[in-house]
């Protein structure tokens, strides 16, 4: 399916506060079961858009996080412990 670029910045929007993609089509009345198998697709703009938005705020909440770790909240120091070796299975 073709999205214009309208309709991208507003998957990307809505992926950035982690809205499921049933309520993305829903709001603009794309069937859920294309959205999402377009959004599976990563060689498709509406899945980099969708990835991208998510990622945006990912950063946030983990910039976030690391603001209270240096701080010294226990939760976070765990929380940025487990990122740090789920950054490290990564590479």
């Amino acid at each position: 399916m073709t999205y214009s670029q309208d309709v991208l910045e507003q998957i990307e929007k809505f992926a950035s506060i982690y809205l499921k993609i049933s309520d993305m089509a829903v709001i603009l009345a794309i069937p859920a079961e294309q959205l999402r198998s377009d959004i599976a697709d990563r060689n498709t703009a509406v899945s980099q858009h969708y990835y991208r938005g998510k990622a945006a705020s990912k950063v946030k909440l983990l910039h976030q996080e690391m603001l209270l770790a240096q701080v010294g909240s226990p939760l976070a120091l765990e929380n940025t412990h487990r990122n740090l070796l789920d950054m490290e299975d990564d590479e």
